[in-house]
């Protein structure tokens, strides 16, 4: 057997580490002289200890270490635990990136709430035949997924021919903000309606008179400036907001390298106050 100053030097953790684990009930000596007081450490504790660093490193926390430890090494329940936290460190991981990308953001367009210095246009909307897909997403995210790869597969097996200009926007249909199960109403301009499936239905879509519309650069997450500033700067110059906003999605990762670049027109429907 090793002595735990020896033993610390093989496995290259601290003597203080190993008594911490002692005291935690994870790893107890194989041997403690009853005179000196002296630990001693042997096979046994060698594998125990490598198993508790390879969970550490996979991203276990000590109290989960503990918990799961003692489960049988090809068992179900502990491949249920690592899948978890896979899971886990990979939302971890997304949500890092977009912190990224909102640095990312913030570094190419300057600082205040307004970061972009938006630049409204008021315009009409154009009527239209569109294509629509209305789904509860569990947040703006999903969209990646549902756009490429579930609408636009259908609305080519449908035979749709997408309306020159391009003409892609979503609805919230929701009557308030909502970070997860958002009720989502994505479409796209086509030429002609086709008949309806259990994907996707047509419907006309009539133009707006007025609306007030901002381009914002930037991920789907880091729209709320861009919502902010047209609400407020409609109210200072005279107008209500009368309809839903719609996101329209004009440069996205289908044509551009980084999230930053991303272009997405913002656009409130509006009229004059007091009409």
């Amino acid at each position: 057997m090793y002595s735990i100053g020896m033993f610390s030097k093989i496995y290259q953790v601290t003597p203080k580490t190993l008594r911490h684990y002692d005291e935690l009930g994870l790893l107890a000596p194989g041997y403690v002289d009853g005179e000196t007081g002296y630990r001693y450490y042997g096979h046994g504790q060698a594998v125990r200890l490598r198993r508790i660093l390879e969970f550490k490193r996979m991203g276990f926390s000590l109290p989960e270490i503990l918990e799961i430890i003692d489960l049988a090494p090809d068992g179900a329940e502990l491949m249920r635990r690592i899948k978890d936290k896979q899971g886990e460190i990979k939302e971890r991981i997304k949500e890092e990136n977009r912190k990224a990308d909102r640095l990312g953001h913030f570094l190419l367009y300057g600082t205040g709430e307004t970061m972009q210095n938006y630049k409204p246009v008021v315009k009409p909307l154009p009527g239209c035949v569109a294509a629509s897909m209305r789904r509860v997403i569990p947040d703006h995210g999903a969209l990646f997924d549902l756009m490429p790869n579930v609408m636009g597969p259908e609305m080519m097996r449908l035979g749709c021919e997408c309306a020159v200009p391009a003409y892609c926007f979503n609805i919230c249909r929701d009557g308030e903000y909502r970070e997860t199960d958002i009720d989502m109403e994505m479409c796209e301009a086509v030429v002609e309606a086709k008949e309806d499936s259990d994907i996707v239905t047509f419907k006309t879509i009539p133009g707006v008179p007025e609306a007030v519309c901002v381009r914002h650069y930037g991920g789907y997450d880091t729209f709320a400036p861009a919502h902010a500033f047209a609400a407020e700067w409609a109210a200072q110059n005279g107008y209500e907001l009368c309809g839903e906003p719609r996101e329209s999605y004009i440069d996205g990762i289908w044509n551009r390298e980084t999230v930053a670049e991303w272009m997405t027109e913002i656009q409130f429907p509006v009229k004059k106050a007091g009409r």
